[in-house]
Formats: C-alpha cells, sequence, structure tokens
C-alpha cells in the first residue's frame, strides 16, 4: 500500500498579473521503501507539488484542490496545527540550497535540536543535544560533537547538505522529499549525498521523492519517474520504462539534450527548441505543442485537446496525441541515427 498518494492536485497562486496555474491536475503514489524521481525544466511544477505536500502555501493566496494522502491523512483537509505536527515529524523536506534554509545566527546542532524539541516536547536539552549529534554522525560529519556548535558558514557545500539530511531525519520520518539536493556539488560530494539517501532509505523504509533536472541521479537512485511539464505530467512510469523506452517527445528531448558516454563525441547535444509556457495563460490543447518537433498544423488535435494520461502497451502512462506505434517508430529511428542515451 502506497504511503503518499497524490490524486488530481492542482495549485493556483494569485499575482497582481493574474492566476498562475502552477500545478495543473497531477496524480502519483509512493510506497515505503520506494524512491520516486519528479523531473522537468524549471518551471514545471515540481517543488511547488513538494511544498503543497509539506502543507507550506500560504492558503490565503494559493487555491489548492485534489487529494494528498499521506498514511491515511489528507493534507488538504487538515488544520494548520495538524499539518504543523505533520511536517517535519511524519514528512520532512531537504531543501534545494542549504546555504539559504540553515539560518545563519544558529549554530548547526542548535537548528537540529529544534525540530527534535518541537516534536518531542518532553525531550530535555541533554537528550536533544545526544540526538543531534548521533544524526551529524549518521550522516558522515566527522567530530560531530564539535560540529554541533559550528555555523552553517564554518562548513563546506557537501556538509551542509549531510546537515539538512540530518535536520530532515531527526525525527524518523516515513516520508523525505529532496528538492534537488546535490545542486551545485561537485561529482565526487554528490555520489557520496546520493550513497547516503540511499543507506538512510535501507535503514529507516522511507518513502522518497527526489525533485531534480538530472537524469543521471534519476536513473541511479529512483524507482519510479514522473516527467512534468508545464504544471502536469506527461509521462509517468518505472525508471525502466521512462528511460529505456520513452514515449513523450517532452521525454525524448530531455534525453536528447544529456551528453551520452556511448555516442559519438562530435555529435551535437539536441536541445528542446523555444521555451516553457506562461503559466498564467497556458496554450490549449498540448502544452507541449508550440515545442513539439511532431506538431501537425492547424487543425490538430495537439493544439485544441488536451491529452490525458493512458498506458501503453508496456504499462506505463503517457500523455500524448500521436498513436503509440508512431512514437515507438519515432524514437527507434533517434536511438539509431542521433544516439540518444538509452
Amino acid at each position: 500500500m502506497s504511503y503518499l498518494e497524490v490524486k488530481d492536485l492542482q495549485v493556483r497562486f494569485r499575482t497582481e498579473d493574474g492566476v498562475v496555474q502552477a500545478v495543473r491536475g497531477i496524480s502519483f503514489e509512493v510506497e515505503r521503501g520506494r524512491t520516486l524521481g519528479i523531473v522537468g525544466e524549471s518551471g514545471s511544477g515540481k517543488s511547488v507539488s513538494s511544498l503543497a505536500i509539506m502543507g507550506l502555501h500560504d492558503r490565503r493566496r494559493t487555491t489548492l484542490t485534489g487529494q494528498i494522502r499521506v498514511g491515511d491523512r489528507d493534507v488538504l483537509t487538515m488544520d494548520d496545527d495538524a499539518v504543523r505536527k505533520l511536517r517535519g515529524r511524519d514528512v520532512a523536506m531537504i531543501f534545494q540550497d542549504p546555504l539559504s534554509s540553515l539560518h545563519p545566527y544558529y549554530t548547526i546542532g542548535r537548528q537540529i535540536v529544534e525540530g527534535y524539541r518541537v516534536h518531542h516536547p518532553g525531550a530535555g536539552k541533554r537528550e536533544a543535544r545526544d540526538r543531534a549529534i548521533s544524526m551529524l554522525d549518521r550522516v558522515g560529519i566527522p567530530q560531530p560533537a564539535r560540529r554541533f556548535d559550528q555555523y552553517p558558514h564554518e562548513f563546506s557545500g557537501g556538509m551542509r547538505q549531510r546537515a539538512m539530511i540530518a535536520m530532515a531525519l531527526v525525527n524518523d520520518p516515513d516520508l523525505l522529499i529532496a528538492d534537488e539536493p546535490t545542486t551545485a556539488l561537485d561529482v565526487t560530494v554528490q555520489a557520496q549525498i546520493l550513497d547516503l539517501l540511499e543507506d538512510l532509505q535501507s535503514e529507516f523504509q522511507s518513502a522518497i521523492i527526489l525533485i531534480t533536472h538530472d537524469l543521471g541521479v534519476v536513473s541511479r537512485i529512483a524507482d519510479d519517474v514522473l516527467v512534468m511539464y508545464a504544471g502536469r505530467a506527461v509521462e509517468y512510469g518505472t525508471v525502466e520504462q521512462v528511460l529505456r523506452q520513452p514515449q513523450h517527445p517532452y521525454t525524448w528531448g530531455l534525453l536528447a539534450s544529456v551528453p551520452s558516454l556511448h555516442g559519438d563525441a562530435d555529435t551535437d547535444l539536441l536541445p528542446i527548441p523555444g521555451n516553457p509556457p506562461s503559466l498564467l495563460n497556458p496554450p490549449a490543447g498540448c502544452a507541449f505543442h508550440p515545442r513539439c518537433r511532431y506538431e501537425v498544423g492547424e487543425g490538430s488535435p495537439m493544439r485544441t485537446l488536451l491529452p490525458e494520461l493512458v498506458p501503453t502497451s508496456d504499462g506505463h502512462l503517457v500523455a500524448c496525441h500521436l498513436p503509440e506505434s508512431q512514437r515507438r517508430q519515432i524514437y527507434a529511428e533517434q536511438i539509431a541515427n542521433v544516439g540518444v542515451a538509452q
């Protein structure tokens, strides 16, 4: 049974320019012990969805509809106090930039202790300190008792990210959301952070949502993949299905723009033409049609009808007007002629 179930989630922001349709009816689920990778360009709705799961949107300015079930509770129907009790204990998040997410005026240890004592009000200072030091040690920070009293600026980028992970895991949450956890880290530190997430998931059997633009990270650590574009899901399935046999032109574009060790070194990368649409006024029909190489012109259903996620012959879900047989043929030709990474 899935620990997290998101059904038809829609998130809209009211702004001076109009209503931003940031997330437009996405659905997915995550089981304990499994990792869901959510990928897409900036502005596709990845982080907005995760903030909705955490209950971090200002409901006075944001309209949220649909369902977000964490365990047997619907986050969208809970009051603010109940969501605060859920956040950090049952669901925790590793934010994208640890330097801006950690408070510069408080020590690392104090910030971890605060998160622990919020959900363990009976815990004394000694117990909370020991717990924080134990978590710093568990995430691989050397000399954790000394590091406990240091400030964020005294940590390297990789160490700050580890401290953020310790803070997120201090209450043993059942669901961990990692928003770009390896951004701005060198390759060696990236590998260490991913190893750490895998080890901690094995230990705690947590469900993990990994938000990233790095398909290499997704292929290594995720079990399932959700591809988002313009606030909607365009492809959803296992890593094997989505990255080995992608069925949507947008997914092809993401894969074609990644360097491959197996392709011709002289072959140019293929960027996706154009830019993502404005979510103040998304295009009618398939939101990707203005950038799609296979858009067939006036009168095409791509311009008028919104494609729904439907199962393919191998069982994963794709939202595309092109027939499956045509999509498979196109991708086979790309593999043969362009060297798209498999």
